[in-house]
């Protein structure tokens, strides 16, 4: 703050020298009124660590590892990782975080080599790794990378020439299902090639990353445009940019197909809703947004649904098609046991 005052009072002095002001005069802030309360910081003694902290009325704060932290009380004592407080075999909570009063400090607090102890008022004292609080912190987490997502429309992934992944190498090596992750991470599509064309294989490759969702359509579908469900899928008629399930209580996304009757909501609202749906039809539509894949025998196309619509153009002719739905949860597990950020 007196920073920010000293250079704007030096920015306004030099204004009215400029303009040929003779007298100006000011009264000196007081640093009581700029400093009300005193600020002390706690250092370690080893340099080599670089660590400070400061016990603020309402919060803990601590720099360490480049990162500047703040601890409300309560979050300290309710994440206390004591054998009372915490099974560390099950990784679940023993203590009652309703039980922590909302007002606590710590009596003391003291940094032992790279552990903080904190002992609060009842005589509990919780520990702390400074590297498991940068973990932890918000402004840790802030930081932290996940693995990378691409924005991307169709001369962007033609120019990455993302490589697919072989059918053999995605189930039988833990190698080939990590490259077919990363693409998929980064892109929102993957593809796996040279899978044998029937139902029972197609079922064997998406078991090898997620247990397959049952859903009206049953656990595989399998389909051609004989109208068999009742669904525009099941024609050969185009399908606009859509996902799917959109109906179900836990929606993948954005469908103009199965939008229910909008009744929900007054007349002026809807108004803006069709504004706002016009604008997102257009970048839907724009050909550099559109990536179009003939697909083949053999070749089978994964979407996450959150990120990429489909469609398809209307055809002629008779084509067959299977495929599933696998939960999100599953997918990005996988993801995580193989070391992926996701």
């Amino acid at each position: 703050m007196w920073c920010h005052r000293l250079s704007h009072l030096q920015s306004k002095l030099q204004n009215l020298l400029r303009g040929g002001v003779t007298y100006w005069a000011f009264q000196q802030p007081s640093f009581k009124s700029l400093f009300p309360l005193a600020i002390q910081w706690h250092h370690t003694a080893s340099k080599s660590l670089n660590c400070s902290w400061q016990q603020h009325e309402d919060h803990f704060e601590l720099q360490y590892a480049n990162t500047v932290m703040r601890f409300d009380y309560v979050w300290l004592r309710d994440h206390c990782r004591s054998a009372s407080c915490y099974n560390s075999k099950t990784h679940q909570r023993s203590l009652d975080t309703a039980s922590v009063d909302l007002c606590i400090k710590p009596k003391t607090i003291r940094l032992d080599e790279t552990t903080l102890f904190f002992t609060w008022p009842d005589g509990h004292v919780t520990k702390y790794d400074l590297d498991w609080l940068v973990r932890n912190s918000y402004e840790g987490q802030k930081q932290k990378v996940i693995q990378p997502r691409i924005l991307w429309n169709a001369e962007i992934y033609q120019q990455a020439q993302v490589p697919s992944v072989d059918f053999q190498s995605f189930l039988e090596t833990n190698e080939g299902l990590k490259n077919f992750l990363q693409n998929f991470l980064l892109y929102g599509i993957a593809f796996v090639e040279n899978v044998p064309p029937t139902q029972e294989h197609t079922e064997k490759l998406a078991e090898r990353i997620s247990l397959i969702r049952e859903t009206i359509y049953g656990r595989m579908w399998y389909f051609t445009s004989d109208f068999s469900r009742g669904d525009t899928a099941y024609t050969k008629l185009a399908l606009d940019r859509h996902t799917d399930t959109t109906y179900f209580q836990e929606p993948c996304g954005y469908n103009n197909y199965d939008r229910a009757v909008i009744n929900t909501v007054p007349y002026d609202v809807v108004h803006r809703w069709y504004t706002a749906h016009r604008t997102l039809t257009i970048e839907l539509r724009r050909p550099e947004n559109e990536f179009w894949v003939k697909l083949k025998p053999g070749r089978v196309l994964f979407i996450d649904n959150w990120r990429v619509l489909h469609g398809r153009e209307s055809f002629t002719g008779y084509r067959q098609l299977c495929g599933c739905y696998l939960t999100r949860d599953d997918v990005l597990n996988t993801a995580r046991l193989l070391g992926l950020q996701a």
